[in-house]
């Protein structure tokens, strides 16, 4: 019997369910089904507990290399499980069908081992995650986002200083320009072909400055 990774039919992705367990409050997971064939494949899922969960949907038809999204709800809880331990169990079952099948034609012998059909099976185990655990989580990703955006924006105050210093030297080959332009004339056509040069060269690494800063890199 599998669990939810490996070659079957239908791989589904987490392989367990976790909740957040408060009493008094309903929580869910959501799994995806992905059917791994050229062919359709029904599923149906079952569970130790079908009173403390509600599934949607509990039976369908998935399309070659299609996928579908089941969602999981457990119920509102009057108490815990001693030590936040579920020894709740869902079972995932999947047997190729014929083409453009209904879920609503479904035979009803479509998951019975004993009708010859391969039928292939699929553990899921259930996780509770106290409320704590879970917001500690919510934080760290918070402070991971954070971070990050702290290093993206010392990148662009980076970027944005060496873009200044390149307008200020192109400033200065330009006022140096206009002091050769007052020379005397014989000296004129070497002052200038030597500040145009220079001024290209200013102009290429302003250019080339401005189209990092216009593009940051972005973080994920």
């Amino acid at each position: 019997m599998a669990t939810g990774g490996g070659n079957q039919m239908i791989s589904v992705h987490p392989d367990e369910l976790k909740f957040i367990f408060e009493l008094e409050k309903q929580s869910f997971c959501d799994l995806k089904a992905l059917n791994n064939t050229e062919h359709h494949v029904a599923f149906k899922v079952k569970t130790t507990s079908p009173k403390k969960y509600f599934v949607r949907p509990n039976t369908g038809v998935i399309q070659p290399w299609d996928s579908c999204v089941i969602r999981v709800t457990l119920q509102a809880q009057h108490e815990a499980p001693l030590h936040m331990q579920c020894k709740d169990k869902f079972l995932l079952q999947s047997a190729i069908v014929l083409p453009n099948t209904d879920v609503d034609e479904l035979p009803p012998d479509t998951f019975n081992k004993d009708s010859g059909e391969t039928i292939e099976e699929c553990k899921l185990r259930v996780v509770y995650i106290p409320p704590t655990t879970a917001q500690g989580n919510l934080e760290d990703k918070a402070l991971e986002n954070s971070t990050q955006s702290s290093d993206a924006n010392l990148t662009l105050q980076h970027l944005k200083e060496e873009r200044d210093v390149a307008l200020r030297q192109t400033q200065q080959l330009q006022q140096d320009l206009d002091m050769m332009k007052k020379r005397p004339k014989n000296n004129l056509g070497f002052s200038l072909m030597f500040a145009g040069f220079v001024g290209l060269i200013g102009f290429m690494v302003g250019f080339f400055l401005n189209h990092l800063l216009s593009s940051p890199p972005t973080t994920e």
